[in-house]
């Protein structure tokens, strides 16, 4: 047999291992959310049909679903343009600016949510009491993980020289981060936006200490009366995430196909 067979044989016996270790309890969840307890045989959809037809479960994806779309428009907005100022302006400040977004990743979660309880007390008051006010605290949460990746998508590029080029032509400063650094960032932003919807679909400390219904939050409370339907909206909101990042991954390959086509 040949080294290179060998290796052939070892690579597609790991992957069937993978598969297995990731697939395996995946069907098991779908088995458990299918099964008929009224009797001994047949599957039933009517704990997926829950997901839409209980009001309260309807609200909490809902909320979810927007937080994660939330969320990523306000990191967007507040990473891209300060890590592209921070590296044409103050160079020197960068190490200042990765510490302060990689700061919440050395905090537990359940430290940061009780620190910031008395300032949501504040928020609610002024904004209302809607689960969509968590944005503001699920950005904090995921800036370690967007800066890592939005940092790694600006340091493949020349960002000094496409932003000279282009204000030497009379771009303004909006025009070079949206129509400059952002097109040539996109692998990077999707990156981060994906990571940041798989943490806010999934985030349980924050929502169920500081009171609001998303998601996980109404899936531990579903659990205690019908863990069928429970397991059902989790491997949904799994299988969502999963497609998402499929999604994501097709874009990126697109546009990267475009960039190289053009």
């Amino acid at each position: 047999m040949t080294p290179t067979r060998s290796f052939r044989i070892v690579r597609a016996v790991l992957m069937v291992a993978f598969a297995a270790y990731f697939f395996v309890p995946l069907l098991a969840m779908f088995d458990f959310s299918t099964q008929n307890r009224g009797s001994a045989e047949g599957r039933t959809w009517d704990n997926w049909a829950f997901m839409v037809t209980d009001e309260d479960l309807r609200a909490s994806i809902i909320a979810s679903l927007l937080l994660s779309l939330f969320t990523v428009v306000l990191m967007v907005v507040l990473l891209v343009p300060t890590m592209v100022w921070v590296r044409l302006r103050v160079p020197g400040m960068r190490r200042i600016i990765e510490f302060l977004c990689l700061l919440p990743l050395t905090i537990p979660a359940l430290v940061i949510v009780v620190g910031i309880s008395n300032v949501y007390s504040w928020v609610t008051y002024l904004l209302g009491d809607s689960p969509l006010v968590l944005t503001f605290a699920y950005v904090v949460l995921v800036l370690p993980y967007s800066y890592r990746a939005i940092d790694s998508a600006l340091s493949a590029i020349d960002v000094a020289t496409l932003s000279e080029a282009a204000r030497s032509l009379g771009a303004g400063w909006f025009t070079v981060i949206v129509r400059i650094v952002l097109p040539n960032v996109t692998g990077g932003v999707l990156g981060a936006a994906f990571i940041a919807v798989a943490l806010v679909m999934g985030e349980y400390v924050f929502a169920s200490l500081l009171h609001f219904d998303t998601l996980p939050v109404a899936m531990a409370a579903l659990y205690k009366s019908n863990g069928a339907a429970a397991m059902a909206a989790a491997l949904a909101s799994m299988l969502f995430v999963v497609l998402l990042l499929m999604g994501l991954t097709l874009l990126s390959r697109d546009r990267h196909k475009q960039g190289a086509s053009s």
